[in-house]
């Protein structure tokens, strides 16, 4: 058997093995990492040990005791204290281990259509094409579970209390979750990641609404024709006054629902907070 053993040795400002998590799990499925977990691998345990150390230095694992949320957090604490600063540019809302969120303004970009089922009477999409169209301010959420995409009504930086709206991307779900279908998905949660997370967003090719966008928006024709309209007149500003509150989807919801959406006023701490949880 090959020796995978690594010496530790204390030294001055060096570090010393002091503790070992050991992981449990009932079986090991096949085509897993050695350092991986999976959802297939069945019921998991995981217990936190002391080491001692002999008075030759080699170390044993003591008794432990289960492996706890706070001792996940302690040690992750104590794991990102190596992270090295960064100053963080200002569109950025939080930097968090767990959480990127930060806004674009408005703005014309190219656009990327090829409709799966075009509606009759399109004069700009009704092929595959690319064109330039006003985006609204956005806001995104990104997690290690996904990336959040939202509409904002006024084109500056916003702050906890500022109202949501759902996006006009049609790549976007109902919930705000952008659907990734063979996007790659960045690998890190940090600035740098930026700019892929707005690529898999605006560069990726719309072919279809999600099921419900078309009751996101407020205007004749749903989604497809505003799109059709914005880049048949080569306009310069989304109206996002046809863009409704982040909640709010119209036919989805019977009357007392829908007002109860709106006046709740989903806003970027509440989002923030719920994508937490997830």
């Amino acid at each position: 058997m090959s020796d995978h053993s690594t010496q530790f040795e204390a030294s001055g400002g060096g570090l010393v093995l002091t503790n070992a998590i050991l992981l449990y799990r009932n079986q090991a499925p096949r085509n897993l990492k050695p350092y991986g977990a999976s959802s297939e691998s069945g019921p998991a345990f995981a217990s936190i040990h002391a080491v001692e150390h002999d008075g030759d230095g080699q170390p044993t694992i003591a008794a432990g005791v289960p492996l706890s949320r706070a001792h996940l957090r302690q040690w992750t604490e104590a794991l990102g204290r190596t992270v090295v600063p960064e100053i963080l540019p200002e569109n950025i809302l939080v930097a968090h281990p767990d959480m990127l969120a930060w806004w674009s303004p408005a703005q014309v970009r190219p656009a990327y259509f090829a409709l799966s089922a075009p509606p009759a009477g399109l004069r700009a999409l009704s092929a595959r094409t690319t064109l330039p169209v006003p985006y609204p301010a956005h806001l995104f959420i990104a997690t290690r579970s996904g990336l959040g995409v939202y509409a904002l009504a006024a084109n500056e930086r916003p702050n906890a209390a500022t109202p949501v709206l759902h996006s006009p991307v049609l790549n976007v779900f109902v919930n705000g979750r952008l659907c990734w279908g063979n996007i790659p998905k960045p690998k890190a949660l940090s600035a740098a990641s930026i700019p892929a997370y707005e690529s898999a967003v605006f560069d990726s090719w719309s072919t279809h609404p999600n099921p419900g966008q078309e009751l996101t928006v407020s205007c004749k024709g749903g989604l497809v024709r505003l799109w059709d309209d914005l880049a048949a007149r080569r306009a310069t500003r989304f109206p996002v006054s046809r863009l409704k509150p982040f909640g709010s989807r119209g036919g989805r919801q019977n009357r007392s629902q829908a007002k109860d959406a709106v006046a709740a006023k989903i806003t970027v701490a509440s989002l923030i907070s719920m994508s937490a949880r997830v």
